[in-house]
């Protein structure tokens, strides 16, 4: 599946129909005055979150939209039909920019979330309306009004509990895999990912939790560089941080201030975000001469984070760091749980 998460479109609401100028003219009727009907309303454009969506890649080659425009009025009184309303399927995560001045026009995040975007235009009055005692047979109707037109943005943020995050090659998707069942590229050079992942994992209780696996970030992502300034966003969303580092990388402690010095850069409090440490990779270090405790010590004492010492291509220590996970997420909602009622109260 090819990832698309930004897009610019055109949307167009449906013209109102024109009103008309009629009179009546039956043969019983010797005073029909005016009868001209008023023209329908113009279709309008809502924007809808769904579940089914992972990417805006729909967007890719078709960037136009239009709503139905409104019939013109008909003799006899008769209103012309309503223009058909256009909805536009989104991912949950999309925000609507507009694109001229950049303001938000909203940010549809719940499923089924629905959003008026684009209005229709009014139907123009036909001659009945203009009917008063001064003037009983007006012979002029008005037009129906265009719709809005509207150049929008449209930036797609996963939606996601837990973010993993790394340098390239940490083994986040070795990890997703092993706890999902998401199946992502996997080989043993850097920049394998070049779109994010996204895992359901099961708690205990049988509730899923939505885990992303996050394109590898390298110094000066938050600036541009490599592929995170374009997947930094994605972690805005996240409420945890895995952050998984190569245990056998020949600088540990650097690789893990490379990754927070560009968190902090790129801001959205992602650095002060509740963060977990995971060592991956210890099947493959030499243990005779790297002692994986003491290197965990001195992380736990540089980031004041918990840290696990796993791997996830053979599990092992994924029981630990899971239990972590879910500890993290169960007060983080009772927290929530709390303002809540505190706020309703």
């Amino acid at each position: 599946m090819q990832f698309i998460d930004q897009a610019n479109i055109e949307v167009e609401a449906g013209k109102g129909g024109d009103g008309i100028v009629a009179f009546r003219r039956e043969k019983y009727v010797p005073a029909g005055g005016p009868a001209g009907g008023n023209g329908g309303k113009g279709g309008s454009i809502y924007f809808r979150a769904v579940e089914d969506l992972q990417t805006l890649l729909d967007f890719r080659y078709n960037h136009k939209f239009k709503a139905g425009n409104g019939s013109r009025g008909g003799p006899n009184n008769c209103t012309g039909a309503n223009g058909k309303d256009l909805t536009i399927d989104v991912p949950c995560g999309t925000i609507i920019y507009n694109a001229e001045t950049g303001d938000v026009i909203a940010d549809l995040i719940q499923p089924e979330e629905t959003v008026l975007i684009a209005a229709g235009g009014k139907g123009g009055l036909g001659n009945k309306y203009f009917l008063s005692n001064r003037n009983r047979a007006p012979e002029y109707a008005l037009p129906g009004l265009d719709g809005e037109i509207k150049s929008l943005r449209l930036e797609l943020k996963l939606l996601a509990e837990v973010g993993i995050i790394g340098l390239p090659n940490a083994g986040k998707s070795t990890l997703i895999s092993a706890l999902s069942a998401a199946r992502p590229k996997i080989a043993d050079y850097p920049f394998t990912t070049l779109i994010p992942n996204l895992g359901v994992v099961r708690k205990p209780t049988g509730d899923g939790t939505v885990f992303a696996d996050i394109p590898g970030l390298i110094e000066g992502a938050s600036q541009g560089a490599g592929l995170g300034h374009d997947f930094l966003r994605h972690i805005e969303r996240t409420r945890v941080l895995l952050h998984l580092i190569d245990a056998t990388s020949e600088d540990i402690i650097g690789d893990y201030q490379t990754i927070q010095g560009e968190l902090a850069a790129y801001g959205k409090n992602l650095a002060t975000r509740p963060h977990i440490l995971a060592l991956n990779k210890i099947d493959a270090v030499d243990r005779e001469n790297i002692n994986l405790d003491e290197l965990a010590i001195q992380l736990h004492r540089i980031s004041e984070n918990k840290v696990f010492i796993i791997s996830a291509a053979t599990r092992a220590g994924l029981d630990e760091l899971m239990q972590e996970v879910w500890k993290i997420l169960d007060e983080m909602n009772a927290v929530e749980t709390e303002e809540l009622v505190l706020m309703q109260s």
